[in-house]
Parts: C-alpha cells; structure tokens; sequence
C-alpha cells in the first residue's frame, strides 16, 4: 500500500512539474538577441533595468531596458510607462521592471529594428538615485594635471612676454 501512495505523489508531482508555465522565466536579452530567428514573433518574458527616458507616442511609449546583457527598445501602453519612477543615467539606477509580449526580430511596424511588444507590465524592483563617489586617486591625479596646466601657463606667458 505504501509503495503506491509513494508512487501516486510522484506521478502528481511530474504532472504538476510539467504544467508550470515555463515562459513566465524571463530570458536575457543577449541569448534573445543571439537566438533573434528562432525567436521571432513568439510570446517571451524579459527583465531588466528602464534605462534612458520615455518616449510618448500618444496611446504608446517606447522605453529601453538594460538586463545587463545587452538592451532593447520595448513598445508598451503610455499609462505602463509612467509607471516607471526612475530610468538608468548617470544619477539613477533605473526600476527594474518584467514584461511579457512579443520579440520582433526585424518589426515591419518599427522600421525594420529589432524590439519587443509588451502586453502585461510589472514593477520588480523600484529604481533609486546613486551616489558617485570619486576616489582619491582620482582627486589627486586631478589636482596634479590641474598644477602642471597651470605651471605650463605660467610658463607659456613668461616666455611670450621676453
């Protein structure tokens, strides 16, 4: 009896295993863009950080996302895309968001560039602004170059002046 309890858990457990949606698992955007043919047109999921800014295009809105890979331009419903708190720059790290829609290796609609369709929209991980520190190495090296200029000025106007 109790080897067919183990057995019927098991059956359960590969049935449940195989019914998991596995495109819910987001793909990185290099492995899309490198396997761009055989991915054309079909239903994804991508991750990464919005990067740059919006651009409204009334009802739509293009966004780029950077999953560290690689990026693309995702076409997405404006009202997604105000969504976005922070985009990726020199002052912020950008909100991390997920989205499900299509791959267009080559979009007819789009000029021929490769770019991604969103359908569903989600916040993962809300963006924030960064502190860049400059390291000390830097600070003197820029005040060692900022004397020589200054030395070669001086230099320059003495020898102008004779």
């Amino acid at each position: 009896m109790c080897k067919y309890i183990k057995t019927l858990v098991l059956v359960i457990i590969v049935t449940f295993s195989l019914s998991i949606d596995v495109s819910a698992e987001s793909i990185s955007l290099s492995e899309l863009i490198e396997n761009g043919t055989n991915m054309d047109g079909e239903e994804l999921t991508i991750q990464g950080e919005a990067i740059g800014e919006s651009m409204n295009r009334g009802d739509y809105s293009w966004i780029n996302i950077n999953d560290g890979s690689a990026a693309i331009g995702v076409w997405l419903k404006s009202k997604d895309a105000e969504k976005v708190s922070y985009f990726g720059n020199y002052k912020y790290i950008g909100d991390t968001i997920k989205l499900k829609g299509h791959f267009y290796r080559a979009c007819k609609e789009h000029g021929g560039e490769a770019d991604f369709h969103a359908d569903s929209f989600e916040i993962v991980k809300e963006g924030h602004e960064t502190i860049k520190k400059i390291s000390n190495g830097k600070l003197v090296s820029a005040g060692i170059l900022s004397l020589c200029a200054m030395i070669v000025l001086f230099l320059f106007r003495q020898n102008k002046k004779r």
